[in-house]
Parts: structure tokens; C-alpha cells; sequence
């Protein structure tokens, strides 16, 4: 028998990384010799470098500005000449207080334009965790974009400066011909009551008055690229992802959307894996309503199903019924709460618990 362990993370207590190496140590406790292969997964937002790594790309580490214009100790995935570049790495909510009209995504756009001087010719954004609502502005300034007020004074960062832009100077831009991926399971528009504003705004700190001066930006901001380039990208699936950087990509760097997890599974080798595998064992720290929109989990399940190979998961703790887990292609879940009920200590103690819990699967 040989048991392929993809899992995501389990948020605030293991790396994806970890969560395959305890499974497979408690495996192993009841059957010794078991044929296990670990690939730890993510789908696009934070984590997804760590996943990378794992499955065999070089970790490539810069020093960038946050979301708040802070130094960061960032880092991007590369083999061959993709990269994997994750968003929350450089303008991620965890990094600064938040700051929603001035969080900008400049340190992103940093970490793609030293990817692409690597001589990376086709780079993978993971937009998930993002702290910024500047419609990849950000982006666009450090890959040499100017954006310009009517005096012709350079913005400063963040989504509320955007209301006074009056044109674009791309006279320093500098990315080589390179093929932009967005891998983001968001499909919201720009703007609007479903775009990036109104539905992440709030996530990130915005208040309601907050919540219109951004949408105000943004506006514009889309108006005037369309102005300046004759690209419409605002109702495009996709675009209000990371606070509109999907649009900022999209629409600048001419990026391709694909759905993050079946995107970065197929990128980060499960099929061959699958192939080979008895069964495959996936997980996330909670099994719920939202893994059914397209969480790691899920997309692992769409994923061995096309080999035939049943596919069970572990969480720290699950609210889904056995119908649910059905529907999502899971033929059962298993949760910490299972052998732990306090659920504070599943959080502290996941990794031993996970272990125990591992033995009780039937193989």
C-alpha cells in the first residue's frame, strides 16, 4: 500500500509541511514500513512558498517594503525558470497594523520584478492574505510605473491616493516578457458591492467611510488605465482579488486567472503522485462551509478522483456532516476534537495529537 499525505495548513499551529510529517509518523506507529510520500499543498495565499519549497523549488529570499513600507524578510519559490511568488509574503495582513487606505502592494511587485531578473520567464502570483486595497498599484510602481497627480507629482502608496491620479509615465518600465499567472480562487470583480472594497475592505480594517474613499480609488484608478492602455479588466473574474491586484495584474501585466488550488496542484506534481498512491490523505485545520468553495481539500478530491484513488482528510476540527463530505469527494474526516475535545489544546498540542490521531486510520 502506499499513502500519498496532501494536506494544507492547519492555521496558527502547523505548516502544511508539518501536518504531512506528523500523519505520516503516526501512520507508521501501526504499520511500520508503510509506503507514505508527503506534499504538503496551499492554495495561493499564505503557505504557498513553504508548499513549493517542499515539493522541490529553490526558497530565493529578499528584503522588500510591507504593506506599510516597512523593511520585510520576504521569499519566492523557483525550478527552472517558474517562479511562485506569494503575495502575503511581502503585503500580507499579518505584517503590519492594518492600514487600509496606505497599505500598498509595492514589496509584491518587488519580489516579481527580481524573479523575473533570475531569468524567470513564467511567474505564479498567490493572492490570498493580502493587507492592501490599492488595486496593484503598488505593483505597478515597482516595476517602474509611474503613477502621476495633475501637477505631476508621483502618488503616494495606498488605495486612497489613487483618487488623485490624473496619468500613467511608463518610461522606466522594466519587466521582461514574462507569462503572469493569477492563481486566486476569487472570482469578484473590481468594483461594485461584490468587489474589492466592499467585500475584503472590511477585513482589512476599513471602516465605512473608509470602505467609499477606496472605491473611489479604485474607480479611478481603473479609469485610468483603461484610458492610458484601452484595457477593460474591472468585471473580469478575478479582479478583485487581493484588493483589486487581480485587476492591477490582469490588466498590466497581462496575467491569465486559474483557479489557485487545481492550478498549483497540478504545478506542484500531485497527478504523477496520485498515480501511484492507495490513498491520498488531505486536511486543513478546519473542515467547514468554506472548504467547500474550493479549499485545498476539495480540490485534492477533484484531483484523485480523475486516478480512482479515495481520498480522506484530517482537521483540527470538522462541521461538516457525512453528506457534505461526500459531495466535496471525501469518503470520510477526521478531527483532533476526535481524541481531543478541548479545542484550545488541539491548537497548542496539533502536532502530537495529529500523530494519535493518525493511528486510528484504517489502512
Amino acid at each position: 500500500m502506499s499513502v500519498l499525505v496532501a494536506p494544507d495548513k492547519f492555521k496558527g499551529s502547523l505548516s502544511a509541511a508539518r501536518v504531512a510529517d506528523h500523519v505520516i509518523t503516526g501512520l507508521r506507529r501501526t504499520k511500520p514500513g508503510l509506503r507514505c510520500t508527503a506534499l504538503p499543498l496551499a492554495d495561493g495565499g499564505d503557505g504557498t512558498v513553504d508548499a513549493a519549497v517542499a515539493a522541490g523549488f529553490r526558497l530565493e529570499r529578499r528584503t522588500v517594503p510591507g504593506p506599510a513600507g516597512e523593511p520585510v524578510d520576504a521569499a519566492f519559490a523557483v525550478r527552472g525558470d517558474t517562479a511562485i511568488v506569494e503575495l502575503a509574503q511581502a503585503s500580507g495582513l499579518t505584517l503590519a497594523e492594518p492600514a487600509p487606505l496606505h497599505a500598498s502592494t509595492d514589496g509584491t511587485g518587488m519580489l516579481i520584478r527580481e524573479a523575473a531578473e533570475l531569468g524567470c520567464r513564467r511567474i505564479v502570483l498567490g493572492v490570498g492574505g493580502s493587507a492592501t486595497t490599492d488595486g496593484g498599484s503598488g505593483i505597478a510602481r515597482a516595476l517602474g510605473i509611474r503613477l502621476l497627480d495633475g501637477s505631476g507629482h508621483d502618488l503616494a502608496p495606498g488605495g486612497a491616493a489613487l483618487r488623485f491620479l490624473d496619468r500613467l509615465d511608463f518610461s522606466g518600465y522594466a519587466l521582461p516578457d514574462v507569462e503572469v499567472v493569477l492563481a486566486s480562487d476569487v472570482d469578484n470583480p473590481l468594483l461594485g458591492p461584490s468587489g474589492a472594497s466592499a467585500v475584503f475592505g472590511p477585513q482589512k480594517g476599513a471602516c465605512p467611510e473608509q470602505l467609499t474613499i477606496l472605491e473611489d480609488g479604485l474607480a479611478r484608478w481603473a479609469r485610468i488605465v483603461e484610458s492610458e492602455l484601452g484595457v477593460s479588466a474591472v468585471d473580469s473574474p478575478g479582479a478583485g482579488a487581493a484588493g483589486g491586484a487581480g485587476f492591477g495584474a490582469i490588466a498590466l501585466l497581462g496575467a491569465s486567472v486559474e483557479p489557485g488550488i487545481g492550478y498549483l496542484i497540478e504545478l506542484l506534481g500531485f497527478d504523477a503522485l496520485a498515480r501511484e498512491a492507495s490513498l491520498v490523505i488531505t486536511g486543513e485545520g478546519s473542515l467547514d462551509a468554506q472548504t467547500l468553495r474550493g479549499k485545498v481539500p476539495v480540490g485534492v478530491a477533484t484531483a484523485a478522483a480523475k486516478h480512482g484513488v479515495p481520498v480522506i482528510a484530517v482537521a483540527g476540527r470538522c462541521t461538516l456532516g457525512p453528506e457534505d463530505l461526500r459531495a466535496a469527494g471525501l469518503r470520510t474526516a477526521y478531527p483532533l476534537t476526535d481524541v481531543e475535545p478541548d479545542e484550545r489544546r488541539c491548537i497548542l498540542e496539533a502536532g502530537k495529537l495529529l500523530e494519535s490521531l493518525a493511528e486510528r486510520i484504517p489502512l
